[in-house]
């Protein structure tokens, strides 16, 4: 039997509560906390020094950082002015994740389900301000010194976080999956049941 089939309805329904409110979370979270971001603050350049017009402003120190930035290519600033054709592939990219959850989800078990959930908000949390504006508002820059990582945004901090949780499902295997026990737990139920059945006893030594 698969894992679809022997899915009740309210694990059904546990299970695309997780995936859908996941997902509706990250988008809220993205879209408000640009929608702050394109309000207050100017765009900045990470060449200028903090605190300067034009520049980043400092949240931890030099470590954490505002700069926003009009970002119209991929995931951390890749395939620069590429809007139009990112915003056809999300869309494809969505179907896709929607369907596998749909299609596989009830036999991947809830980690699964949480980390395409990340990876579901984190691409319509950027298509919309693809179809918006044209491009994704970028605002997190984290680094020490000249030592920068690329800006990013709430979307894609779910992206990256969603890519993790799927790569620990994967190395837990079976063990992340619904329904799975270890060898000893499987030996120790068909233990107990052979003994509430009256099978035989232990033998005994007479001496």
């Amino acid at each position: 039997m698969t894992g679809a089939a022997a899915e009740t309805r309210p694990e059904r329904r546990r299970r695309w509560a997780l995936f859908l409110g996941s997902a509706t979370l990250v988008v809220l979270l993205d879209q408000l906390s640009k929608t702050w971001i394109d309000a207050s603050f100017e765009l900045a350049s990470r060449r200028v020094p903090a605190g300067t017009p034009g520049g980043p402003t400092e949240v931890i120190g030099d470590v954490a950082r505002i700069a926003k930035t009009y970002n119209d290519g991929a995931i951390f600033g890749l395939f620069d002015a590429a809007a139009p054709m990112l915003a056809i592939v999300t869309v494809f990219i969505v179907a896709g994740i929607i369907w596998y959850e749909w299609r596989h989800g009830a036999a991947t078990g809830s980690l699964v389900t949480l980390g395409l959930a990340l990876l579901l908000g984190g691409a319509v949390g950027n298509l919309i301000d693809r179809f918006r504006f044209g491009h994704v508002i970028d605002f997190v820059d984290l680094g020490i010194g000249p030592s920068r990582w690329y800006a990013f945004n709430v979307s894609d901090a779910a992206v990256s976080l969603g890519i993790v949780v799927l790569l620990g499902a994967a190395l837990l295997g079976d063990r992340a999956r619904p329904g799975s026990r270890s060898g000893a737990d499987a030996a120790a139920t068909a233990t107990v049941g052979d003994s509430a059945s009256g099978g035989s006893p232990p033998s005994t030594r007479v001496t």
